[in-house]
């Protein structure tokens, strides 16, 4: 079983930042990559950014130079550091987890989502 947990939304003025946490845990071999995507109301989800294993990042044009992914592998944990935020950055935002399981299963899973409101 593996569980991936998010933390850190909230309420945030524009120009204001947040940092969001994701950590990963259970029966897990190997971590390919992980990320965040983020749905607004009526919107399709999209990926907004995603580290791999090897430390490549990618980032959704909308959200260059605000947000930075990171990574701490020993707590397989991620961050998603958003600075500058817009209120068009509210969205439910959710942790995305590529792993491979201890049964050798590759999968993707995901956390619960967090909201994050950028309003004044």
């Amino acid at each position: 079983q593996v569980h991936v947990v998010e933390s850190g939304g909230g309420l945030v003025q524009p120009g204001g930042s947040l940092r969001l946490s994701c950590t990963t845990s259970g029966s897990i071999f190997t971590i390919n990559a992980m990320g965040w995507y983020r749905q607004a109301p009526g919107k399709q989800r999209e990926l907004v950014a995603q580290i791999t294993s090897g430390g490549s990042t990618f980032y959704v044009d909308s959200v260059k130079g605000r947000f930075t992914i990171s990574r701490d592998n020993a707590k397989n944990t991620v961050y998603l550091h958003m600075n500058t935020l817009k209120p068009e950055d509210t969205a439910v935002y959710y942790c995305s987890a590529d792993l491979t399981t201890t049964t050798l299963r590759r999968d993707m899973f995901w956390g619960q989502g967090t909201q994050v409101t950028v309003s004044s």
